[in-house]
């Protein structure tokens, strides 16, 4: 746990002079929804848990952290804000979990790190032990189509080369290059199926150059064959990573994969709490995870797994395609990270309006690392009414 000595310290001297009064959620046109943590102190910390409904956050939010349900002990209502590590287990182990309840508790989790830095006066990333980096690397996503066509390649790739943020590293999907819908499972790919893979990567190659990493990116759809048998083919391009091939919890499967390829294999962006990622790294079925903040326990969830897997030499990257509370998050907790080389960037991250001045600086694929309190994200609260979903009400007020 020594992840979190600092924020101890820190908030030593502040324990008991701030009490949550309050937990709201409202979810916006664009379908993310939103957590605020309020204080007696009129400070309040915010976070995001994915597009959620958010009649169903607030419900969530009343039973796990609002006292509703039948633990009304474990509420957070009236308590400490800086005590982040309770309420973490309160929240996450005391109530069994499912994907829902564990993206609701993340934004609560990342709200409370957003409330513990503004009311401390430090960053995120500084609360986690400080900042082993000022930018970090990202990559992002390469436009979908048909990928079997080279006047299609020449066209995406200069669209990919031109965007203003210098991203170097891109995910090509697999779905793409098979003409399929994202995440539908493929029972079992065929030998003609597998050659339009190739011919799809050796365009990809072809058309994005050598000075562009490419990321083979799966949504877990491929059984163990077909997983085997796309690693080979593709391998001449030299993948950035081949992730998420097989189903999102580890099974046997792993390790046949694993032994039967020299690929770099990324998983993770699915994984629940540090018990998740476990088998991953004692298996050694991996070679770097890429957990989402929104998905995997919060910050102090996915922090528990970064340091989990650094006893195996394992590095991180974050998963990350929400919102702008997320990306700040994970610039936050990546730079907190020693062994954390990247993490996933949307090339719309810059135009979120979220806030009266989108905090996210971004030039020649890097993201520079925010030193302002919490997340260093300002809200623009005018900006939010006016941007919610159909009859939503504002932070759940009738």
């Amino acid at each position: 746990m020594t992840g979190f000595a600092v924020l101890d310290a820190a908030a030593r001297a502040d324990r008991g002079q701030a009490t949550i009064t309050d937990i709201r959620a409202m979810r916006l046109d664009s379908g993310f929804c939103l957590v605020r943590v309020d204080t007696d102190a009129g400070v309040s910390g915010y976070g995001e848990c994915g597009d959620n409904d958010g009649d169903l956050v607030r419900a969530l939010i009343d039973t796990h952290a609002k006292g509703a349900g039948r633990l009304p002990h474990l509420k957070l209502v009236g308590k400490d804000p800086l005590a982040i590590r309770v309420h973490h287990h309160n929240m996450f182990a005391a109530f069994p979990q499912r994907r829902r309840e564990m993206q609701v508790l993340s934004g609560v989790d990342m709200a409370l790190w957003d409330l513990a830095g503004k009311l401390l006066g430090q960053s995120v990333a500084s609360l986690l032990g400080g900042a082993f980096r000022n930018d970090i690397a990202l990559y992002s996503h390469c436009p979908q189509g048909d990928f079997t066509d080279p006047v299609a390649w020449r066209d995406r790739a200069a669209e990919l080369k031109a965007d203003p943020h210098g991203f170097t590293a891109f995910k090509v999907d697999i779905h793409s290059a098979l003409a399929l819908n994202m995440q539908e499972y493929v029972p079992s790919l065929s030998p003609a199926d597998i050659r339009k893979v190739r011919r799809s990567y050796e365009l990809a190659r072809e058309h994005l150059g050598e000075d562009i990493d490419i990321i083979v990116h799966c949504h877990n759809e491929l059984d163990t064959p077909s997983a085997i048998a796309v690693a080979q083919v593709v391998e001449a391009i030299s993948p950035l990573y081949y992730e998420d091939p097989l189903q999102p919890g580890f099974g046997e499967n792993w390790l046949a994969l694993r032994r039967s390829t020299r690929l770099p294999i990324l998983t993770g962006e699915n994984l629940e709490l540090a018990e998740g990622a476990l088998p991953f790294l004692q298996h050694q079925a991996v070679d770097c995870l890429q957990p989402d903040i929104v998905n995997s326990g919060g910050i102090t969830g996915t922090r528990m797994i970064a340091d989990l897997a650094a006893l195996y030499r394992t590095p991180i990257t974050l998963h990350n395609v929400s919102g702008l509370l997320l990306n700040m998050a994970s610039q936050q907790l990546a730079a907190s990270i020693f062994d954390c080389p990247r993490i996933e960037c949307t090339r719309r991250a810059t135009g979120l309006d979220w806030a009266a001045t989108n905090p996210l600086r971004i030039a020649n694929g890097r993201m520079a690392i925010s030193t302002a309190p919490g997340l260093g994200v300002d809200l623009d609260e005018d900006w939010l009414k006016g941007h919610r979903f159909a009859d939503e009400p504002w932070w759940g007020n009738a």
